[in-house]
């Protein structure tokens, strides 16, 4: 179902004031939410569909295809799930999330690309120097990292939300189930907490004094005033269950258009969860200007990959390897394909449509609208 309000309305009515400049928004951002607007609109062309079973003729607009755009992230999701499928381990998968202390966040708005490319490193190197101790594993192990840059009310908060086989390869190429721990609420996880968050905070800083020396050294000693907080969760159920999580944070963003509940003249009313009172869902209002001020923050540099395999279910080992350890582990990954209704006809549901014809943002010529004109008059009475 269509959301009723989107954020493509809000940017359309605001945009005088984005693209002179009052935002402060560079250009790399001014061109993503100029996509935004102008997604699945006149503006950027379209196509004309016919369905071969029932002949229902309609235009449909393109999409932009920008990840960050709310309407353009389905499709997407559904191709890369299914080739995650395809790599899965009949073994126990932990969700790991890595976050960073709000007091960068001034750093993460000056330097983006380095301070996420800081926590993807610091967070494979917390993984990996604990699969290399005998305590718990001594084998290669691997990870699926995926970037969100948000809290549930648009604020900053840059974390990493990372699946972890429970095992590795072992050096004569065997697999090694890995070590676990209890929580706190006494369900298994892997490796220590409190463990992880020292590590990770060594890791983190000490590749932030390599990889950005202009930040002064009297900022350090607020890094170590907190604890860095580390999610360890317990293993999911089984493969299926790994197959849902990715479609549900793989191609988030960081606000859908369901979200959103009301736009007035000058405010947006949309829903979040409060994680502070156990995920109570509640309704927050910004100006239209701050929502769009602080959706503008997640938007990522340009060519920035949000979604990063290390170890074992790195694409060398994916190329190379994978299909082998697949086989010593005697399992056969079963492939499911993913139903979409996105081409399905919105009149006859069974036969899926087809682009007969395709237009610029000049708009299709004039026998074509004469011909959607004739069928419409024709079939609806």
């Amino acid at each position: 179902m269509k959301p009723p309000f989107e954020v493509a309305e809000i940017l359309q009515q605001n945009w005088n004031s984005i693209d002179d400049g009052e935002l402060m928004l560079n250009s790399w951002q001014l061109r993503t939410l100029s996509a935004i607007k102008r997604c699945r609109t006149a503006l950027l062309g379209g196509h004309i569909d016919l369905c071969s079973s029932c002949g229902y003729i309609q235009i449909s607009y393109n999409s932009c295809r920008n990840r960050h755009c709310p309407k353009c992230q389905a499709n997407k999701k559904e191709q890369w799930i299914l080739k995650r499928q395809s790599e899965l381990l009949p073994v126990a998968y932990y969700h790991v999330v890595f976050t960073i202390p709000d007091s960068l966040n001034v750093y993460a708005l000056q330097y983006p690309k380095e301070i996420y490319s800081i926590l993807f490193k610091a967070s494979w190197k917390t993984i990996e120097a604990f699969s290399k101790d005998k305590k718990w594993i001594a084998a290669k192990m691997g990870m699926i990292a995926i970037l969100h840059t948000w809290g549930q009310n648009l604020s900053l908060h840059p974390h990493l939300h990372c699946i972890v086989p429970g095992g590795g390869v072992n050096k004569q190429g065997k697999w090694k189930i890995a070590k676990v721990v209890k929580s706190a609420k006494s369900s298994k996880i892997l490796f220590p907490v409190k463990a992880i968050s020292k590590v990770f905070r060594g890791k983190f800083v000490a590749l932030l004094k390599k990889e950005l020396p202009q930040i002064p050294y009297r900022f350090y000693p607020k890094l170590y005033k907190h604890k860095w907080v580390v999610y360890a969760k317990c293993p999911f159920g089984g493969s299926k269950q790994v197959i849902e999580y990715l479609g549900r944070y793989t191609h988030k963003i960081a606000i859908s258009n369901h979200r959103i509940k009301n736009i007035s003249n000058n405010s947006v009313s949309f829903t979040y969860k409060d994680y502070r009172q156990e995920g109570k869902k509640k309704t927050m209002s910004l100006t239209q200007k701050e929502f769009i001020r602080r959706f503008a923050l997640h938007i990522l540099p340009k060519r920035f990959v949000r979604i990063r395999h290390y170890g074992i279910l790195s694409s060398y080992w994916k190329r190379n390897k994978l299909s082998e350890l697949q086989n010593k582990l005697d399992f056969t990954p079963t492939v499911q394909v993913i139903q979409t209704k996105n081409h399905q006809c919105p009149k006859c549901k069974n036969h899926s449509l087809q682009v007969i014809f395709e237009y610029d943002a000049r708009g299709p010529p004039t026998y074509w609208l004469e011909k959607i004109k004739k069928y419409k008059e024709k079939n609806i009475k």
